[in-house]
C-alpha cells in the first residue's frame, strides 16, 4: 500500500511549479536594463515590452533602467533576483559575454547565474563623426597620426562601441583618447557637438541623425550598403572588415526559473519576432530581428563568450572592478 501511494504521488511532485507557471504572470514583470534611457537597448526593450503585453493577455511588462558599473549593476541585480519570472534582464554582448572577459572580479557568472530565454535581434555598428569633422575614414586616421591626436566616445567602458573603436585606433596606430559615457545618448549628443572626433555607435542610435544630416557616417559594419543610407560605405569596402562586429541582444531570467515560464516567454517572443510588421518596425529602428529559442541561444552565448575573449585579448582592454 505504501509503495502504491508513493507511485500515485509521483506525478504530483511537479504540480507546484506547473501551477506557478500557469498563473504567471499575476503581477507586473520587470525588464531590467543595465543602461540609461535613450539607447539602443532601451528602444528594443520598450518595443518588445509593449508587444509582450499584447501577446500575453492580462500581463504587464515594465522597463527598469539601472545603469552603472560598465553595465554590471543592473545585470547583477537580475542575477540576485528571485527566480519567479518577475525580474528579467534584457542585455547584450557586453552584459553577457564581453564583461566576463574584461572584468577580473565580475560578481556573477553570465552563463550559470542566468537562464537564457531568447535571442532577440542584432544591430550593425557605424563609425560617425560631427558634420564638421573628417569626411572619410582615411582622413580621420590621418588626423591621429604624426603628432596629431583624436578623441573617441563610447557608450561605456567595455562595450562593443569601445572595443571596435579601440581596434580601429590600434590598427591605424592612432594617438587616441577614449571618452566613455554611461550609454549612447550622451555620447551621440557630444559627437554632434564636436566634443569628440568620432563615435562607434549602434546604427539604431544614429540612423535618424545621419538621415537628417546632423551626423556623418564614415562606415558601417553591414554586409552591404543599407537602403536608408546608400552613401555610407561598408567597412568591407574600406578594407576594415575587422571593424564589422555586430551587437546582439537577448532576454534572460535568473537561473532556476521554472522551465515552463522560460518556454512561455520564449514562444511568445519567437512569435512576436516572426511577425512581418514587427520585423519591419525593428528594421526601421535599425535592428535586424534574429530570434533564437532558449536552448540554441544558450549555446550561442557560450560561443560568443569565447569570441569576445579573443577580441578583448586583441585590443588589450581590461576594466577595473
Amino acid at each position: 500500500m505504501i509503495k502504491r501511494r508513493s507511485l500515485w504521488a509521483l506525478p504530483m511532485l511537479g504540480m507546484p511549479a506547473l501551477a506557478r507557471a500557469q498563473s504567471w504572470p499575476s503581477r507586473p514583470v520587470r525588464i531590467v536594463l543595465a543602461y540609461p534611457p535613450g539607447g539602443s537597448t532601451d528602444v528594443l526593450a520598450r518595443t518588445l515590452a509593449a508587444a509582450l503585453q499584447e501577446a500575453l493577455p492580462g500581463s504587464a511588462f515594465v522597463v527598469d533602467n539601472r545603469p552603472g558599473g560598465a553595465a554590471v549593476v543592473g545585470t547583477h541585480a537580475v542575477a540576485q533576483a528571485a527566480a519567479d519570472g518577475y525580474t528579467l534582464a534584457l542585455g547584450n554582448n557586453q552584459t553577457h559575454a564581453a564583461n566576463a572577459a574584461m572584468l577580473p572580479s565580475l560578481p556573477f557568472d553570465p552563463i550559470t547565474d542566468f537562464a537564457p530565454i531568447a535571442k532577440l535581434a542584432t544591430v550593425h555598428h557605424a563609425l560617425v563623426v560631427p558634420v564638421s569633422g573628417a569626411k572619410t575614414l582615411a582622413e580621420l586616421a590621418a588626423k591621429g597620426r604624426n603628432g596629431g591626436k583624436v578623441t573617441y566616445a563610447s557608450s561605456g567602458a567595455g562595450s562593443a562601441s569601445h572595443v571596435i573603436a579601440e581596434t580601429f585606433a590600434r590598427r591605424e596606430r592612432l594617438d587616441a583618447t577614449h571618452v566613455p559615457y554611461r550609454g549612447g545618448a550622451q555620447a551621440t549628443t557630444d559627437t554632434i557637438a564636436g566634443t569628440v572626433d568620432f563615435f562607434v555607435s549602434t546604427w539604431p542610435q544614429v540612423v535618424a541623425l545621419v538621415r537628417e544630416g546632423r551626423l556623418r557616417a564614415l562606415g558601417i559594419g553591414a554586409p552591404a550598403r543599407l537602403p536608408e543610407a546608400p552613401d555610407v560605405p561598408t567597412f568591407a569596402e574600406l578594407n576594415a572588415i575587422d571593424l564589422a562586429v555586430d551587437a546582439w541582444f537577448g532576454l534572460w531570467a535568473p537561473a532556476r526559473t521554472a522551465p515552463e515560464i522560460i518556454t512561455r516567454l520564449s514562444d511568445a517572443l519567437l512569435g512576436i519576432l516572426a511577425e512581418p510588421a514587427m520585423r519591419e518596425r525593428l528594421q526601421g529602428q535599425g535592428f535586424v530581428a534574429a530570434p533564437m529559442a532558449s536552448a540554441p541561444f544558450g549555446e550561442f552565448q557560450k560561443a560568443e563568450l569565447a569570441r569576445w575573449r579573443a577580441l578583448v585579448e586583441l585590443t588589450g582592454i581590461k576594466l577595473s572592478g
